[in-house]
């Protein structure tokens, strides 16, 4: 019989399940009229939410805009990594698949997308915190991709699992970064070259 979930465990998918809705919200809005043509209020009616509720998530549509970049970044390196694990046979196809996904990901990106990660450093630079949240949640999830093709022998142990996750997050934050400071960055053809960097320093073996 599984344990009952706890009011604050309950209380805080409800709260991730808004902050998701206000950022879905902006986000369509955004790409539909532009950042500028884009006001909280309308903000706040395509997500069903009073304006007291958005400002208990962002106090302004500044904050909105970098959690929406951070969001684009990171949200989903936990979910993917895992999904990755679970349907790819070893570290070297779930690199690959890895890059593809990104690599896909570019290929939908626009001005908005663009601004929106420019604006991700701004807003993690005043909230240390979260910064660090972020970067330990990217971090240990690359790292225990690397770790259990360690332990299950299909990759060496040359180097740390920790060491490999932040070669592999400073690089794709590189990347992304260097693309949306200018947009004519060849960025897929970069990540193309960090397939080879990837699983060279992993020490995948190849068929």
């Amino acid at each position: 019989m599984g344990v009952a979930e706890t009011e604050p465990g309950r209380r805080e998918k409800r709260r991730q399940a808004t902050r998701h809705r206000i950022e879905e919200a902006a986000y369509h809005l955004f790409r539909r009229q532009g950042v500028e043509s884009t006001s909280i209020e309308q903000i706040c009616e395509k997500a069903d939410v009073a304006r007291r509720t958005f400002y208990g998530y962002f106090p302004n549509k500044h904050a909105l805009l970098g959690g929406l970049g951070i969001s684009r970044l990171y949200s989903q390196a936990s979910p993917l990594l895992a999904q990755l694990v679970s349907s790819f046979p070893d570290t070297h196809s779930r690199l690959m698949a890895m890059i593809d996904y990104i690599e896909e990901r570019f290929a939908t990106f626009d001005e908005v997308d663009r601004q929106l990660i420019l604006l991700a450093p701004s807003v993690l630079a005043s909230d240390t915190e979260q910064q660090r949240d972020i970067a330990d949640h990217a971090l240990t999830a690359f790292a225990e991709l690397f770790a259990i093709g360690q332990e299950s022998g299909d990759i060496p142990a040359n180097f740390s699992p920790e060491i490999l996750a932040a070669m592999v997050v400073g690089t794709l934050n590189t990347l992304t970064t260097r693309w949306a400071i200018d947009s004519r960055y060849p960025v897929i053809d970069k990540l193309e070259e960090a397939r080879g960097l990837f699983s060279a320093a992993a020490g995948c073996q190849t068929t």
